[in-house]
């Protein structure tokens, strides 16, 4: 024991713990002393230091032979076999991870900064001069790192100057690289997002557009647009912008407005996502920036002009414009006028005079209102909404009671929601739907049950049009009456038909195709509201039921469907899509769907034909499609939320 100690050792315990008690019956002395001792003796021996990696406390429970008992809990030492390089006694490696050594090393820099000690650059930015430590500023700034670490002049000097630089953003900077802490304040923002610009400060870009995109406002964004694309601040500028579009209305009522240069001014007309309700509101924008300072923006008027819709305003406003004295004088602006009235009176040759200036902005054309129809879920009852700004479908409602092959009309931006069937019982109901409230009105019923019926609005009145009554496929038609409140009916039509298309075009009311009970019909018919009489026309190509119909620049559009009942076991789907031409009275195809649509939805919205969901004999599809006529091709669109055949799409235009 003297020569452990003198080699360094020492026991943990100054004398080996007494033997526990000896039960009665057991010999003193005998009762686990053997084991004991030699536990101990091997304790002691162990080196100091050694036992923390080899040993940690716990309890034994010791077997006496002479006794045959058990000792209490006893604790010499036992083995640690939960960390296995403890059993490996000659291991002497560990890692040691400091804590906050990064964030105490930039402490203690900063101080050497406020002591001006060991700093090895002056940073010189008008009637500031700003130590720094070269390290310190390449580490935060690429910038830095390129002027430091390059064979460029200022990597050797020890003054440096920097041109171009707010000094104060600079300081701000300059302390920021020591401590991560920045002050922002409305007042000195840009002057630190155009100094973090030159310095490359990545994360201060971001924080410091952020702080801006915050302040946006109808009499700011313009500035901030203006301010984030001559920082080359991508984000900034995309948001600024967005905003500026999305609150044009108020924008203008701003002196930013007023204050633009004409190029500015140019950049905003000739937009399509500019959020207007009309062409003649952002006429009367740029007649009111013109307005502003007369002789010196005179000069402008005709090229800005252009880039204001003309054929899109009003009639009785381009009469008044051709006699005013800020147009007489001007020649171009006398072609423009021209132009545009001619669109108003030669309407049948609009299709022939399309242009960029008669192609309306995507906020006045309104919104695609998808309602009900037949899901994998045997019928839903949600509506979305397509904005063709955003290009995005929304969910914004639900139908009040659950309904198949419905008819929906619009009357004064609200949907009345008519007929259909709910499972087998056939209904005469009738719906009002306000998407301003998202409330449902329950409206006069019609005075006969229909399903598979055709409705559309004409010349105000809405039309309720064949369909089947449960019994027997039906050729008679009502008309509500808005101020009667009431429905009443009008001539039939020469054949029943259900699941029929039903659109209004030239004042005029058409029933194309459908079911008569027999066969699916190839045949259309006109109504004519003056004469209350149903003429045919020329038929279709194809003998289809469960059309999609739409009028669309003159045209009537029929795509879609199935050529026999389904109970034929027969029936095969369409993907065909045919044009009618009622100055000719002729039928002409063009460019097929992208896949076979029973059950299609169709609907022109701004200067383009969708078709939406449909069945393709497997699937209710979700898929939209659109129209491009003068490359007769159609072009996949975003897609709805629910797959969906038999919905009803309208336009509903809100204020």
């Amino acid at each position: 024991m003297q020569l452990l100690k003198a080699a360094g050792h020492r026991p943990l315990h100054p004398e080996p713990p007494p033997d526990p008690p000896a039960p009665p019956g057991c010999p003193p002395g005998m009762h686990f002393s053997p084991l004991l001792r030699s536990a101990h003796r091997l304790w002691r021996a162990l080196p100091q230091g050694a036992l923390p990696l080899l040993v940690t406390p716990g309890n034994w429970r010791l077997h006496c032979p002479s006794c045959k008992s058990y000792s209490p809990s006893y604790s010499p030492f036992r083995l640690n076999t939960q960390n296995p390089e403890a059993m490996n006694v000659s291991r002497s490696e560990e890692q040691f991870h400091a804590v906050n050594h990064a964030e105490q090393t930039l402490h203690k820099m900063e101080n050497y900064l406020k002591e001006e000690q060991l700093c090895d650059v002056l940073l010189i930015a008008g009637h500031l001069r700003i130590p720094a430590h070269r390290l310190v500023l390449s580490a935060v700034s690429d910038y830095f790192a390129a002027m430091f670490t390059n064979d460029v002049l200022e990597a050797k000097q020890e003054e440096v100057r920097m041109e171009g630089i707010d000094p104060n953003a600079l300081n701000s900077l300059v302390q920021y690289a020591y401590t991560g802490v920045l002050q922002l304040k409305e007042d000195t923002i840009e002057n630190l997002l155009a100094a973090a610009c030159l310095l490359q400060l990545t994360q201060v870009i971001e924080v410091c557009s952020n702080f801006l995109i915050k302040q946006l406002h109808p009499s700011n964004c313009l500035g901030i647009r203006s301010f984030g694309d001559a920082q080359g601040c991508t984000e900034l500028l995309s948001v600024a912008h967005n905003y500026t579009m999305e609150h044009f209305i108020e924008v203008i009522k701003n002196q930013e407005f007023l204050l633009l240069p004409a190029n500015e001014i140019s950049k905003l007309l000739c937009s399509d996502d500019i959020n207007v309700p009309d062409e003649e509101t952002l006429f009367h924008a740029l007649m009111h920036w013109v307005g502003h300072d007369v002789q010196a923006r005179q000069q402008d008027l005709a090229m800005l002009l252009s880039y204001i819709r003309l054929p899109l305003l009003p009639p009785q406003l381009l009469v008044d414009l051709e006699n005013s004295s800020m147009f007489t004088g001007d020649l171009e602006c006398q072609k423009l006028l021209m132009e545009a009235m001619k669109y108003h009176l030669l309407p049948e040759k609009r299709p022939m005079m399309q242009s960029p200036r008669t192609k309306p902005r995507k906020s006045t054309v309104g919104a695609l209102y998808a309602v009900g129809g037949m899901d994998s879920m045997k019928g839903t009852t949600t509506i979305e909404k397509y904005d063709l700004r955003t290009n995005s479908w929304l969910h914004i409602g639900t139908m009040s009671g659950h309904r198949l092959q419905f008819g929906v009309a619009v009357i004064d931006n609200k949907l009345y929601v008519v007929g259909g069937r709910d499972g087998l019982k056939t209904l005469n109901t009738v719906e009002c739907f306000n998407p301003v409230g998202k409330i449902w009105t329950v409206m006069p019923p019609m005075s006969t049950h229909r399903h598979g019926l055709g409705v559309a609005t004409l010349e105000g009145p809405m039309y309720a049009v064949g369909g089947h009554d449960g019994w027997s496929y039906l050729n008679t038609v009502e008309r509500w009456d808005p101020e009667g409140h009431q429905w009443n009916y009008v001539a039939s039509m020469s054949t029943p038909r259900s699941t029929v298309g039903v659109v209004a075009l030239n004042n005029k009311l058409y029933a194309i195709g459908g079911r008569d009970g027999s066969s699916c019909l190839r045949s259309m018919e006109y109504f004519d509201p003056h004469t209350n009489k149903w003429s045919l026309c020329a038929s279709m190509s194809k003998r289809r039921g469960g059309v999609g119909v739409a009028a669309y620049n003159g045209f009537l559009y029929v795509a879609g469907g199935h050529d026999a009942p389904v109970s034929t076991h027969c029936s095969r789907l369409s993907g065909c899509v045919e044009r009618y031409d009622p100055k000719n009275n002729s039928w002409s195809t063009v460019a097929p769907l992208s896949v076979p649509r029973d059950g299609v939805a169709v609907c022109s919205l701004g200067d383009k034909l969708y078709v939406v969901g449909g069945y393709d004999g497997h699937t209710y599809l979700n898929t939209v499609e659109s129209y491009d006529v003068q490359n007769d091709e159609w072009k996949e669109e975003v897609p709805i939320n629910i797959g969906r055949a038999g919905a009803c799409v309208v336009v509903v235009k809100l204020p």
